[in-house]
């Protein structure tokens, strides 16, 4: 599914080249397919193949997989996992993005205040 949400759509093939460590055609092909029926996916034919694409919103992929992370490895601290990242990256941070997470801080501590 990541690989669909980040390269927006793509063959069966596309997606197992894509796989460290690929399943048969047939495997991939049978994966897709449920994540089809399931409704998280849908293909479109183009020039004789199937070419499967996301039908999740990416925003709402984003923000499912963003509270999932926090809750498993952060015990549902969302401090605790913008701090690890933060400290991860702090040497790749420019001056903007900083900035950024700064006034996202104080926004937060506003509405919280007016809340």
């Amino acid at each position: 599914m990541d690989i669909l949400l980040e390269a927006r759509e793509a063959t069966a093939q596309q997606v197992r080249q894509r796989l460290s460590d690929p399943p048969s055609n047939s495997a991939a092909r049978a994966l897709l397919a449920r994540l089809e029926k399931k409704g998280a996916i849908r293909h479109i034919e183009r020039d004789l193949k199937y070419v499967y694409v996301p039908v999740v919103n990416v925003e709402k992929a984003r923000e499912s997989a963003l509270a999932r992370l926090v809750r498993v490895f952060f015990d549902g601290s969302i401090a605790s996992a913008v701090t690890g990242l933060v400290e991860q990256s702090s040497t790749e941070l420019s001056e903007a993005e900083l900035t950024e997470l700064e006034a996202t801080i104080r926004r937060a501590r506003e509405r919280k205040q007016n809340s």
